[in-house]
């Protein structure tokens, strides 16, 4: 809570130096948990701290959660985005940003390749389903699945695998279909396309914690290398941790979200 408190009094800070009091924009965001996670874990504080200083926030339950178990597939969670943003614009918002932590960041960054929004914000993302490591942990489960849609047993569910680095193998039970449009090596989870295909009018807000874990701390300047060129796309480096890191980063996306804003606006 006092860290909270911290928080919010930089916020109001930020938030009183960077708008422009005569014209000043309505920000809403889609903020999205981690694989396993929920939008009470890890993501609150950054949600609640953005609520605070007057942003327009949806802190959303995603299909990787650890209550729904890939319970529909990316078109799904797509669609469950866009409805969200629309639901934002019809309250008021005029400036739409989608964030999101871990594979929530690397669904934020997917999400930016089709769909129009005014910035994404990736923070410590990951989940590459295109790894060799992912494809050594999970590949058998991933070619199950394949048959299973082939055959014509796409809708019936089964067991299969995930895989986080911190935590190894674990179960999945979801249908084929659900399950390999999420962990299809080439489909929406693929890293190197979510971060070449983002549209290069998205600017992103790339957001590599000091202290993740290794395995992303050395893909963190290749991703962002690979984004395409936008004069407001910039790299954050918090001294934090994997799971502190979106709480760690409150104030930079205040800031960011805020310069984009303005710019857009004028």
């Amino acid at each position: 809570m006092k860290n909270l408190m911290v928080f919010l009094a930089a916020l109001l800070m930020t938030a009183t130096a960077c708008a422009d009091s005569a014209q000043l924009v309505e920000i809403g965001i889609v903020v999205m948990h981690g694989k396993g996670g929920s939008p009470t874990k890890n993501v609150a504080d950054l949600a609640s701290a953005l609520e605070a200083i007057g942003y327009l926030v949806a802190n959303l339950e995603m299909p990787w959660s650890g209550s729904r178990d890939y319970d529909a597939g990316v078109s799904a969670a797509d669609k469950q985005v866009e409805t969200v943003l629309d639901t934002l614009r019809n309250k008021g918002a005029s400036k739409l940003f989608v964030a999101g932590h871990s594979q929530g960041g690397l669904f934020a960054l997917h999400f930016g390749n089709a769909h129009h929004v005014d910035g994404i914000i990736a923070i410590a993302p990951g989940g590459n389903v295109s790894s060799a490591t992912f494809r050594e942990k999970v590949g058998s489960a991933v070619e199950l699945a394949r048959k299973l849609v082939a055959d014509g047993k796409g809708e019936e569910k089964n067991r299969f695998l995930d895989f986080e680095g911190a935590k190894g193998t674990t179960p999945v039970n979801a249908t084929a279909a659900n399950y390999l449009s999420w962990f299809d090596p080439d489909g929406a989870m693929n890293q190197t396309a979510a971060v070449s295909g983002m549209n290069p009018k998205i600017p992103v807000l790339y957001i590599a914690p000091k202290n993740d874990y290794p395995g992303l701390i050395k893909a963190n300047p290749a991703m962002f290398a690979a984004l395409p060129r936008n004069p407001l796309t910039r790299l954050v480096e918090p001294d934090a941790t994997h799971v502190n890191a979106p709480s760690a980063s409150v104030n930079e996306i205040a800031q960011w979200t805020t310069e984009v804003s303005q710019h857009m606006h004028r």
